[in-house]
This record gives structure tokens, C-alpha cells and sequence, in this order.
């Protein structure tokens, strides 16, 4: 019997209606039955999903295979069975929720035969609201580098790995851990990989987070996460010596695992499960955070991981709680640096050092989209000087000497749309501020308040309010959005030549101020008036 080119791991419990649509999507796969084999392992499902199993494996007998065995409580016992039976040169890992497309297997098993590569990594998509981290697929690379690249993002098992090398090194997946016991067979099949392919030209994996989110990933509790995280980074810290590769292996523990664990729910969970997960974050922090590690982490996550570290639990609940319900706390500005005034900033018993609190290199586009809003806006007019009186609130406090509003003329590009702002490249031209403003602290203290007089000129023009100020050694544009507030009615003025001019708020909830005459000459009409006089007097000599 001729060897196949790759065996397609399932692991099964419990996934219809999804599951009859990942199997279409295997036996229909383009590289051909011949070359094909499916290897599903049923671990105790109760949903019909093992009577469906064996639906397939009676339709396409020498392709399908089937396991039934008994609920093992996670995806790792089966998967390794999986492994012990299956034959193909590749094999290849599949959630029983998710679908290919139908030329995945055959581009992938074509990528690796040219390359040599002992794992190619398809292009993943989500779907039904799954995110699915997208960085590593901006082109295809057939040599990736596992840490200079996204891959570390990217630790599923839904990858083909070449057999051999997991034989070699006999790589299975650990069985006591219920979440994420796919990253250790994934990162040390990385780590011994003599070359790693991206193929990124194609829609190879569709992710489906389920309609009642019942992927086990949704489902597990804080500590069950705590303590997977903990063996997944064990793992990886034996294969890679300290220092800068640990590192950009370790950071997406920090930045997605255990950040997770100190989000918008941390405040609700018992008070006695806030305490052992700040424990446990301590310890891994203690074990394997390097201040280069803690400096490459957004200054939202480097705060919560360092005050869960230092033990401070309520100023964790605050932070938490704070950003929740009032959104992105202020930027101190100071001698060109910028701080997130976020609780336990220069707390003497804390001690946190200030750089846990510093924006360390990141843009804050959204943060500072989010903070800044319209307070008030009139008409101010004396004959025929009019002007636009603005109070704009601004997260920013310290040094605010470079916060100006300015009139810009053109639409924001599309990519400042999501973030609301944008960081100016170096050197970008501003726009000259306009008019006359003071700036003051708010009440709350949590904002600065820029009042300011704008002239308005007797021009047609259309031009948007928008906010410009320095955050650590970055030029911001951020456009002032409107929110609720009532906007003044549109005015005429000017006695000579009547102009209007209108506040009003663009469809991206911006403010724009238009300004044009109430008529216009026609530059056409004397011609045409002439004209008209000349055929008339030619009328009349006749």
C-alpha cells in the first residue's frame, strides 16, 4: 500500500453540526484521496459527533479512519492516539470546529517538497467573530525565523509538520494540561525545525468560534489558564537559553496569556482566586520577565503585569475597573517623556520604578482619539469679525505647551479611522495653529482643557477641527469628534458679500467648519448676456 503524503489529525468531542463540515472540507481536499489520510479520534462524545465519524469512514474506507475511545478530558490523548496510527509523511492538525480550504493540504505538502521544510504554516482565517492574529501572514517566506518573526503570535498546531521530525524527537502533546497543550509540541517542533515555511497567498484555515462560544479555549477558568501558561513557558524556557530569543518567545505569554488573566473580569472573580493569580503571575514574572521583556510590552499590560507582580491587588482593581468604565487614563507629559497615570504611579510604597508607567517607543493613536472630545462650541461675532469659541478636552496633562488646535484641510487618511488619530510621520507639516487659546487642568484631573478663539474668513472653504500635540517625541493629529454635544445653528455674516459658515458634525462624528458665499457670480453670465444683446440688435436691423 503506497504511503500517504499526510495524515490529518482530528480530535473529536462533542462538535456538530461543525464537525460534518470539517470533514467535507478533508475528503474533498484537492490533493486527492489517494494521497490522503484522515485520522479522527472520538474522545467519548455525546452529541452524535462519534455516529458521524463512522458516516464518513464507511463512505471513503482507506481514507478515514476512526477512533472511539473514552472522554480524556481535553484534545491532547486523543491527538497523540492520532499520532501512534497515523502513516503519512506530514501530518497535519485540525480542530473538529474548523474547515480547510480546498487546496490546502495540496499547496502546503508542495511547499515543504520544495523548501525541505519540516513545518509550513497556511494562512488562517477566522470566522464568526474568531480572531485569528494576522501579522505572520503578510507574504509567503519559505525560511521564517521563529524568533524575528510573528510566529511566536501563532502556536497552534494547525500546521503541517513533517513526520520524521516529529519522530526524531518524539513530540507529543502533554495530557495534564486542558488548555493549550498544543504550544509545547508547537514551540519545540519550531525550535528543532531546520527550516519553517509561510504560505500566505491563500485562505487555508478557517477558525469557527462555535455560536454558544464552546470552544474549550472559552471555557476554561482563571487558575485552569494560570497553571497551563506556567507549563507551556516551563517547556519552552528548557528548549531556548536565556537571553533576547527567550525573550521574543516569552513575550506572547505576557502580552496575550497572562494579560488575559487580569482583563475587565479580573475584578468580579473571589477575592481569594485575584490573590493566587497575582501569585502565580509573580512568580513567572520573577522567573523569566527581563526589563528588556517588560519594556517591549504595551504600557497597559506592562502595568497590570507589574502591580499583579508586586502584589497590588486593589491598585490592579482600579486599574482595571478605571479604564473599564472611564476609558484610557491621562498621559503625564515630562521633559519629553510620557507616563500612563495609571494607580501606583510613583506610589513610594509600591515602588514601582517609573518606566513600568513610561510609553516606551508604541503609538497611542486610540488612547488619545479616545480621551479627546468637544466641551463646547459658539459663535462669537463682532460685525464682521466672526469667530468659532472651542473648549476641547484633552487626555494629556504636565507639559502641555505643544497641544495647539489647528483647521486641516482633506479628509483623514482611512488608516487613522479605526484608531480615531494618527501618529504624524517625522518631519509631516502641521497645518498653522489658528487663533488664540488657553489651556487648563479639568476638574477631575484627569484631562487638559483647550479654549480657543477660531477666526473664521471669508472664504469658501471646508476645513476639520482637529487637535495636534507631542506625546513623547511623537507629533499626534486627532480630530475633534463631537459626541453629544449641541453644535451652534449656522450663521450668516459679512454685509458687503453675505457668506455662511456651519458647524457640523461628518459622518465619522468629526467636527468641520464650512464656510461659502450665499451666491455666487456666474462668470459666464456677462458672455452670455452679451451674446444675447448681440443677437437681438441683429434681430432689429433686419
Amino acid at each position: 500500500m503506497t504511503r500517504p503524503d499526510v495524515s490529518v489529525v482530528v480530535a473529536v468531542y462533542n462538535t456538530m453540526p461543525y464537525l460534518t463540515d470539517c470533514l467535507n472540507s478533508l475528503v474533498g481536499q484537492s490533493i486527492g484521496a489517494g494521497r490522503l489520510e484522515v485520522v479522527a479520534v472520538d474522545d467519548g462524545s455525546t452529541d452524535g459527533s462519534g455516529a458521524e465519524l463512522d458516516r464518513f469512514a464507511a463512505e471513503y474506507p482507506g481514507t478515514v479512519k476512526v477512533i472511539h475511545q473514552e472522554n480524556s478530558g481535553g484534545p491532547a490523548a486523543p491527538s497523540n492516539r492520532a499520532l501512534d496510527v497515523a502513516t503519512g509523511r506530514y501530518v497535519y492538525f485540525i480542530g473538529a470546529d474548523d474547515h480547510l480550504g480546498e487546496e490546502a493540504l495540496a499547496r502546503m505538502v508542495a511547499c515543504a517538497d520544495e523548501y525541505d521544510s519540516d513545518v509550513v504554516i497556511g494562512k488562517m482565517v477566522g470566522t464568526n467573530g474568531r480572531y485569528v492574529h494576522q501579522k505572520l501572514y503578510k507574504r509567503n517566506d519559505p525560511d521564517i525565523d521563529l524568533f524575528r518573526s510573528e510566529l511566536p503570535f501563532t502556536l497552534a498546531n494547525t500546521k503541517l509538520f513533517r513526520r520524521e521530525l516529529v519522530e526524531k524527537h518524539g513530540l507529543r502533546f502533554p495530557e495534564d494540561l486542558p488548555v493549550g497543550s498544543d504550544q509545547p509540541f508547537t514551540v519545540e517542533a519550531c525550535v528543532r525545525a531546520r527550516r519553517i515555511s509561510v504560505l500566505a497567498d491563500y485562505d487555508f484555515y478557517y477558525a469557527v468560534k462555535r455560536g454558544d462560544a464552546g470552544n474549550i479555549t472559552y471555557r476554561a477558568d482563571h487558575l485552569s489558564r494560570l497553571h497551563c501558561t506556567a507549563a507551556i513557558m516551563k517547556h519552552a524556557a528548557a528548549l531556548v537559553e536565556a537571553g533576547p530569543d527567550r525573550d521574543a518567545l516569552l513575550r506572547r505569554h505576557f502580552t496575550w496569556e497572562l494579560s488575559k488573566l487580569v482583563q475587565s473580569d479580573f475584578p468580579a472573580l473571589d477575592a481569594g482566586v485575584r490573590r493566587e493569580v497575582c501569585a502565580g503571575i509573580a512568580a513567572l514574572a520573577d522567573e523569566y520577565l527581563t526589563d528588556g521583556l517588560r519594556d517591549s510590552l504595551d504600557v497597559k499590560r506592562r502595568v497590570r503585569i507589574c502591580l499583579a507582580r508586586a502584589g497590588a491587588v486593589d491598585e490592579l482593581i482600579r486599574a482595571v475597573t478605571d479604564e473599564t468604565e472611564r476609558g484610557a487614563p491621562p498621559f503625564l507629559l515630562e521633559d519629553g517623556r510620557a507616563f500612563a497615570l495609571y494607580p501606583g504611579f510613583r506610589d513610594e510604597e509600591l515602588g514601582l520604578p517609573d518606566r513600568v508607567y513610561e510609553l516606551l517607543g508604541e503609538a497611542v493613536p486610540g488612547r488619545l482619539a479616545q480621551a479627546t472630545e468637544l466641551v463646547a462650541a459658539e459663535w462669537d461675532q463682532a460685525g464682521d469679525d466672526m469667530g468659532l469659541l472651542l473648549t476641547v478636552r484633552v487626555g494629556v496633562l504636565g507639559d502641555t505647551g505643544s497641544l495647539t488646535v489647528r483647521l486641516a484641510q482633506g479628509a483623514m487618511p482611512k488608516s487613522a479611522d479605526k484608531p480615531g488619530a494618527r501618529r504624524l510621520p517625522a518631519g509631516h507639516a502641521l497645518p498653522a495653529p489658528v487663533g488664540e487659546s488657553d489651556r487648563m487642568t479639568t476638574g477631575d484631573g484627569r484631562a487638559t482643557a483647550v479654549h480657543a478663539r477660531i477666526p473664521v474668513h471669508a472664504v469658501k472653504a471646508k476645513l476639520g477641527v482637529r487637535v495636534y500635540v507631542d506625546v513623547a517625541g511623537s507629533a499626534y493629529e486627532i480630530p475633534v469628534r463631537t459626541g453629544g454635544m449641541p453644535l451652534p445653528l449656522a450663521r450668516r455674516w459679512r454685509q458687503d458679500v453675505p457668506y455662511r459658515v456651519a458647524a457640523n458634525r461628518n459622518p465619522k462624528g468629526r467636527l468641520v467648519i464650512t464656510t461659502a458665499p450665499l451666491w455666487e457670480a456666474d462668470p459666464g453670465a456677462g458672455k452670455r448676456l452679451r451674446h444675447m444683446l448681440s443677437r437681438l440688435k441683429r434681430k432689429v436691423t433686419r
